[in-house]
């Protein structure tokens, strides 16, 4: 962020910070859940073959675990990048 910004929100009224803090944990709760939905959604479409029984297989329940994780890693990677760039970017203004 340009600390310009950083230095707007320091000088808002409390009642402005406490808003902006609720807004920035709501976006947070969102998109925490947008990827919950993609990684069940991807792992489920990827996985899961048939209806048959209640539990999952040996073999479903093996590549669900696979598929969360490899989701989970890749998530976390582009979240450091992202911020390794964020950085970058504020210490070269």
């Amino acid at each position: 962020m340009d600390k310009g910004l950083l230095g707007d929100l320091d000088n808002l009224p409390e009642e402005d910070k406490a808003r902006m803090s609720t807004m920035i944990e709501q976006l947070q709760i969102r998109d925490s859940l947008r990827m919950y939905n993609t990684l069940v959604e991807r792992c489920f479409t990827d996985c899961i073959d048939s209806f048959k029984r209640k539990s999952l297989d040996k073999q479903e329940e093996t590549c669900v675990r696979r598929c969360a994780e490899k989701f989970l890693k890749h998530s976390m990677r582009v979240g450091m990048r992202f911020a390794e760039l964020n950085q970058g970017a504020a210490t070269s203004d």
